[in-house]
């Protein structure tokens, strides 16, 4: 991450500089609430665009949970109407699940975005320094790491998409101007001083306070996000390192360097690893567990799990993955010997074929025991020792798929192959 600081030209100059980076022909999306920031970021992108051509295109999501909710979207529409700029609409259901009215409007919100914005696009949020400075408050007041404290970065790739804040490093005050000089107008969400919301107590109460004394604290503390952004920029090219280094396969780290490294690399590398496989990191609590195993004797089964994922040490090495779910112990399927095909185990990887190409009809099942393969130059081989030579962990053998053309076993997929086959990675 670049270190951010306030551009010194002018806001509409800095709107300018951010359209022109948009590549040639794309269009630029702006999240439009029907508030003062996002009306002023429509607006001075329409402006932008007649310097730097680039279709603009608004996009309102209507939550639907107030009885304002209907004033914000026909605002929206009259100063799209005036501006020239297409508008969409996308209403949205709001389900809290249990995470809270506020995170589930967002997931509502961002699940609008995905719907409506297309990859390659590019969306513009308005977020400006004062939510920076709130979004860092509350991340302290959780007990956040660097990255939590680094709040909202100005940019980055979001399933496809570019998300962009042109208006992080303003307050609400310069923005506030800037909207008066163009005679804007703009509508103010009455939810925003309900103080029982966390977010709105920062913005209403304490902020004030904090800027009554300290001036300026609102900048000051979207810089300290900044900085913080740049640390965990750092911390995570430290971590892809040791990953490397412990063999660059992020589900599964050799043990020796693991405990080569201090405690803090330890929980930043096992951070850095879950987040390469999509798994949810590990609570302080779990992680401390995990460490405190790492050097226990090596025949021990060390388990520990936490929500949605799980870490197994085994012959050396270091295993993160999500929890195994049950499947069905009849499970079975044919197959064509092309890869691609769904099981409850993932999706197949290789490709089977006879040496004579013919198309076969086979049929995969797990391993029940007791199997054997016939092995070109090896002979009859027990799968059981196939797959502890291959260094298949004990937790997964149950699930290995294996391949049969009629009663013959033909394939241990991904392990060995019958002599008269062939096995091919996709």
């Amino acid at each position: 991450m670049e270190l951010q600081h306030k551009p010194s030209m002018s806001l509409p100059a800095v709107i300018d500089n951010a359209l022109a980076t948009v590549p040639p022909g794309r269009p630029v999306w702006i999240a439009l609430s029907g508030g003062l920031d996002s009306c002023l970021l429509l607006t001075l992108a329409v402006q932008a665009s007649r310097r730097y051509p680039h279709p603009i295109y608004a996009l309102h999501v209507n939550h639907g949970l107030q009885t304002a909710a209907g004033d914000f979207e026909r605002h929206c529409g009259v100063l799209c109407s005036r501006l020239g700029v297409p508008l969409y609409i996308e209403r949205v259901r709001v389900e809290s699940r249990g995470q809270g009215l506020e995170a589930a409007a967002r997931e509502a919100r961002y699940a609008a975005f995905a719907q409506r914005v297309g990859a390659g696009e590019t969306l513009w949020l308005a977020q400006h320094a004062d939510d920076q400075a709130e979004t860092l408050l509350l991340a302290a007041l959780r007990g956040s790491g660097i990255r939590g404290l680094a709040g909202m970065p100005a940019q980055r790739d979001w399933q496809g998409r570019r998300l962009v804040r042109p208006l992080l490093p303003y307050t609400r005050s310069e923005l506030e101007r800037e909207a008066q000089a163009l005679r804007l107008d703009w509508v103010d969400d009455p939810s925003n001083r309900d103080v029982t919301i966390d977010r709105n107590y920062l913005r209403c109460d304490i902020l004030p306070r904090l800027a009554a004394r300290w001036p300026g604290a609102s900048s000051s503390l979207a810089r300290s996000a900044v900085l913080a952004g740049e640390a965990d920029t750092l911390l995570d090219e430290l971590a892809a390192l040791d990953l490397e280094a412990a063999g660059g396969d992020a589900g599964c780290l050799a043990l020796v360097h693991v405990i080569s490294l201090s405690p803090a690399r330890q929980r930043l590398l096992i951070r850095h690893a879950c987040q390469r496989l999509a798994l949810p990191t590990p609570p302080a609590s779990r992680l401390a567990a995990l460490l405190a195993q790492l050097d226990a004797r090596r025949d021990a089964g060390v388990v520990v799990a936490w929500p949605g994922g799980e870490a197994r040490r085994w012959r050396g090495m270091l295993y993160l993955q999500a929890p195994q779910v049950p499947v069905p112990e009849d499970w079975q399927a044919e197959w064509n010997g092309h890869a691609g095909l769904s099981t409850p185990a993932g999706i197949v990887d290789v490709n089977l074929a006879s040496h004579e190409g013919r198309a076969c009809r086979l049929r995969l099942t797990w391993r029940r025991g007791g199997e054997t393969l016939r092995i070109a130059g090896r002979g009859r081989r027990d799968v059981k020792r196939l797959l502890q030579e291959a260094n298949i962990p004990p937790w997964r053998r149950d699930r290995q798929l294996l391949a049969w053309h009629g009663d013959t076993l033909v394939a241990v997929l991904g392990v060995a192959v019958a002599e008269g086959w062939k096995m091919t990675y996709a």
